[in-house]
């Protein structure tokens, strides 16, 4: 900076200390900065991979990001090296992946590249254990929308509304026996037999995120047993179930998305048969985590755990449904998710220390 007035020079360097890491959309060279999105599986599951998709859409559109989605399939043996691949190629800043089984692959690649920053949602690191400074984790208290949707079932079959449907009988359809899933289970439990003492709940794994065929197997075999209502949390595996839940004539509650607002146009009586959605907010919270980072304020280093409060979590409203679900039974939803944001009401939980 030879021949640069002093105040000048002074004013640069204060600029260079105050302006944080990441901020700003575009990188050195003037081209929007670069973030990859690993999935561990494939989109088109309607649910939860398409959510965060549409998270980065969001990103690519509001932050002028430039985003790339790189599937890697269900062999979890190329998960690994799909994602050093993305770190070691030295073209994104940022990586975005998500889901538990992802925890303990970001654990190993992330202190290898220091310089990549990572998200990971719906999953964590453990920091104790690793040199994890560059990575950002957040869960979702899922459990505490589950119990919405065993509140709003077991009330709707005391009712008496479904015919051919047993009043005391609810199903529950899981792709994997994983954290995740069994918090979605706990809270759905614990709702039920809230609202309805005694009721029983049917649960049965799939075993697979992407078996439709297996969750209509099963979801058919839950409504022949008398469930009127079945919450399905399996991926593109719970697309048999709403199927299911149409040729049966009873209904289903979906996950992650709107899912009833995905059928409404090319299959109205599908989506006539989603009672509604617990919805798993992940593309508004990859924005926001995205948001943070372009902003220099992104908590990297640490966990955050999010829910009904702060809105990563809700029930979707499908107003095809809307006749099928007494005022007396969405009155006890409205309640019950209040006293959940008051701290009034305590979810049980599936995951050790009782908060995803």
């Amino acid at each position: 900076m030879r021949g640069q007035p002093l105040a000048l020079v002074l004013m640069v360097m204060v600029m260079a200390v105050l302006t944080p890491a990441g901020a700003g959309a575009r990188a050195a060279d003037g081209r929007p900065q670069r973030v990859a999105f690993f999935v561990n599986g494939a989109l088109g599951d309607k649910s939860f991979f398409d959510s965060a998709a549409r998270g980065l859409r969001q990103a690519k559109a509001d932050l002028h990001l430039a985003t790339r989605t790189i599937e890697g399939g269900y062999d979890p043996t190329r998960w690994e090296s799909g994602l050093v691949d993305l770190a070691d190629s030295g073209d994104f800043p940022i990586i975005v992946t998500g889901t538990y089984t992802m925890g303990p692959l970001v654990q190993k690649v992330a202190p290898d590249y220091p310089d990549v920053t990572f998200i990971l949602f719906d999953g964590v690191v453990d920091y104790a254990h690793c040199a994890c400074h560059n990575v950002y984790s957040m869960r979702f208290r899922q459990n505490e929308g589950g119990y919405l949707a065993g509140v709003l079932a077991a009330g709707l079959m005391r009712t008496g509304a479904i015919p051919g449907a047993a009043p005391g009988l609810v199903g529950l359809v899981g792709a994997m026996p994983i954290p995740v899933i069994n918090d979605f289970a706990a809270g759905y439990v614990a709702g039920a037999q809230d609202a309805a003492p005694g009721i029983t709940v049917l649960r049965q794994f799939a075993n697979s995120f992407s078996d439709p065929a297996m969750g209509k197997e099963i979801a058919k075999a839950q409504y022949g047993q008398g469930a009127g209502v079945i919450f399905q949390v399996a991926g593109a595996t719970g697309q048999g179930v709403i199927e299911a839940a149409e040729e049966t004539g009873r209904y289903v509650i979906g996950v992650d998305s709107d899912q009833a607002a995905l059928y409404r146009v090319s299959s109205p009586r599908r989506a006539a048969r989603i009672l509604t959605s617990v919805m798993k907010n992940v593309d508004t919270a990859i924005l926001r985590a995205l948001r943070l980072w372009q902003q220099g304020r992104l908590p990297l280093g640490r966990t955050e755990s999010l829910g009904l409060k702060e809105g990563a979590i809700g029930l979707a409203d499908n107003p095809d449904a809307a006749l099928t679900v007494p005022p007396a039974v969405r009155a006890a939803v409205a309640a019950a998710r209040q006293r959940i944001i008051d701290g009034t009401l305590t979810v049980p939980t599936a995951f050790a220390g009782g908060r995803p």
